[in-house]
């Protein structure tokens, strides 16, 4: 069935103010059935996650059911979900705790292509432990990431490649499985930054390769933190800092502190909305993937309507033509600067943000520096008015 995007669209209360968002790769807007099972959280009686009080139960409960709804979205083990206050600092935290096994002499392979979140982590983490850092480099005109890339900076002391699972500048998807097939042929391990991939793609961890796999869910219309999956076993042998009173099993271990239950509580309700998207029958796991491959149908048809109206208008430059790609488009308007982009349309009812969001080293390698330019992205609640008031938009701004 398609995605009945007027259906969608009234779940979003957001979308009553009558803004036609296009900044949902920095953040969707929430659904009302994922606020209220926040505030559900919120109100109901929680503690420390236990077995005796009531309050205990529930909170055990609410974990329990968003790490299967995760493994369910994701396609993974429930027993390999982490959560973290962001996929930044769950990063930054595997990336430390991997580190203490790297040397002199060993590699650590990161992209121009990624979010910066999956680039200084490591570069740290290498600089940290005497390893070396190679990076694999993107076509600037195409902004594709071919395997050969990646490939071409192994070699037998790798210990890790990090790299994105689709681009949050320009939307590149990269051949995960082929760049996975690569990495383990020298025995190394892969770190995939899934927080633009997720929100548009179905997604099978097993299947793209990953070692490790990120992402985050108020990027695909849930609440704010992190979460990163992996196979159990391999969690077990992280190396991580914990405190002493802490469960050494994992996925726990990883955790730090207690977590926010009212949060995950909306995880799980967010799941259930994706799995919704078009109703059906069938178990969860199911119900997903047909739902975002018919998210992925609408956005893709919606995509090309909108690269098709800025193809029209002779002032604009569209940095890279990737393929394939998440519904991302990095724009220029000649004679007008990013910030101005995006302040002119935030008045015609449009959010386009500008700047180089964290792709820094994207930015700079598509020749934009720091400032990078605008960037427009869909979501399943995108319609073709809004594309059209973009397009529209941006001509007036032109002329």
């Amino acid at each position: 069935m398609p995605l009945d995007v007027r259906r969608v669209r009234a779940s979003f209360p957001a979308l009553r103010e009558g803004v036609a968002h296009f900044d949902g790769p920095g953040g969707s807007q929430t659904p009302a059935p994922v606020a209220r099972a926040v505030a559900d959280a919120l109100c109901a009686g929680l503690a420390n996650r236990g077995s005796v009080t009531a309050a205990e139960r529930r909170a055990d409960d609410i974990v329990v059911a968003a790490r299967q709804a995760v493994a369910d979205l994701l396609g993974c083990d429930p027993r390999g979900v982490v959560f973290g206050r962001s996929m930044t600092q769950i990063t930054y935290d595997v990336a430390r705790a991997l580190a203490k096994q790297w040397g002199t002499g060993d590699e650590v392979v990161v992209t121009r292509l990624d979010h910066d979140a999956n680039v200084r982590p490591w570069v740290q983490a290498a600089e940290r432990a005497g390893a070396t850092v190679r990076w694999a480099e993107f076509d600037p005109d195409s902004a594709e990431l071919p395997v050969g890339a990646v490939a071409g900076q192994l070699g037998e002391r790798t210990r890790l490649v990090a790299v994105t699972g689709a681009s949050n500048l320009v939307g590149t998807r990269p051949d995960l499985a082929g760049i996975a097939t690569a990495v383990h042929d020298v025995g190394a391990l892969l770190f995939v930054d899934g927080v633009h991939l997720a929100p548009h793609a179905p997604v099978d961890v097993a299947a793209l390769g990953a070692d490790f796999f990120t992402c985050s869910p108020y990027k695909f219309f849930g609440p704010h933190h992190g979460v990163l999956v992996a196979e159990p076993q391999l969690l077990q042998t992280l190396d991580s800092d914990k405190l002493l009173p802490s469960t050494d099993a994992a996925p726990e271990r990883l955790e730090l502190g207690t977590l926010p239950y009212e949060l995950l509580a909306g995880t799980t309700a967010t799941v259930d909305f994706i799995a919704d998207l078009v109703p059906g029958e069938g178990d969860r796991r199911s119900r997903v993937l047909t739902s975002m491959r018919a998210a992925e149908e609408h956005e893709q048809r919606l995509f090309c309507r909108l690269l098709e109206g800025l193809a029209g208008l002779a002032d604009v430059t569209v940095h890279g033509r990737p393929v394939p790609r998440t519904p991302t488009v990095l724009f220029s308007v000649a004679g007008h600067s990013p910030a101005e982009v995006y302040a002119f349309l935030a008045t015609r009812g449009v959010n386009a943000p500008a700047g180089s969001f964290y792709a820094i080293e994207a930015s700079r390698w598509l020749g934009l520096g720091d400032t990078g330019a605008v960037r427009a992205g869909l979501a399943p609640y995108t319609s073709d008015a809004d594309v059209d008031r973009l397009v529209a938009g941006v001509a007036e701004l032109s002329r």
